[in-house]
């Protein structure tokens, strides 16, 4: 159907070794609660990759809510995590 150049697709995989890198980070760091925020986001685009390597298959469509409804998830946690590192930063 649709076939992601070599671009497209070696900009898919470094994000999500990217985003992987800095979720391992965070928590050495002492960033537990920022590290566990980023991961529905990383499932996302690992549901995002997923799909894309089945050439966006219809069999495969539920990976496409999937991957919205972590979307918005992941985007929810990250900005409460934000949000409370922002709190502890002020006292």
């Amino acid at each position: 159907m649709h076939v992601l150049s070599l671009g497209t697709w070696w900009i898919h995989i470094a994000s999500v070794i990217e985003w992987c890198l800095a979720i391992v980070l965070l928590e050495r760091r002492g960033l537990r609660g920022m590290a566990l925020a980023m991961l529905p986001a990383l499932v996302s685009a690992m549901a995002a990759c997923t799909w894309h390597l089945f050439d966006n298959s219809e069999a495969l469509r539920g990976l496409v809510v999937l991957q919205a409804g972590f979307t918005l998830v992941g985007n929810t946690t990250l900005a409460v995590a934000a949000l409370q590192l922002k709190r502890q930063e002020a006292s």
